[in-house]
């Protein structure tokens, strides 16, 4: 046979090749700075987010779904923050005692103040007004 013969890759080189750029996307995806439409965002009006006794005196509650943490201090206040990171969007989804850490890039924030206790991010979590209305906590944007 004469001629020249079609270039063929090897199994293992095209699965390879498919792996790294798996890889390459999904670490694309969490590094994405929430632009996209199904982003994770902070509440924009106010949220019902259950009994109030639910958050310890001294600690605080995540509140997944609705992207706030709220803290409650020994004398019974409550402070409200986003639990959207700061430094790319991501939506931390982790409290252990007062403090939060983001799963994509490892911030740590306190849940009580929002200031950042390490990086990357360097700005604090957005604060967020906290009522407790009829046993209930709601809380939202600033007013």
């Amino acid at each position: 046979m004469s001629g020249t013969t079609p270039s063929r890759i090897s199994r293992r080189t095209a699965l390879r090749g498919a792996a790294v750029a798996g890889t390459a996307g999904l670490g694309l995806t969490a590094c994405s700075t929430g632009s996209g439409g199904g982003a994770a965002a902070a509440p924009t009006a106010p949220v019902d987010l259950g009994k109030a006794d639910e958050v310890p005196e001294g600690g605080a509650k995540l509140y997944k779904d609705e992207h706030v943490v709220v803290s409650r201090t020994e004398d019974g206040r409550y402070k409200a923050f986003s639990t959207i990171c700061t430094h790319a969007g991501c939506p931390i989804g982790m409290l252990k005692g007062t403090e939060l850490t983001c799963n994509c890039h490892g911030s740590k924030f306190d849940a009580t103040t929002g200031k950042v206790l390490h990086a990357p991010a360097t700005a604090p979590l957005e604060e967020l007004s906290v009522t407790v209305e009829g046993g209930k906590i709601v809380a939202g944007p600033q007013k």
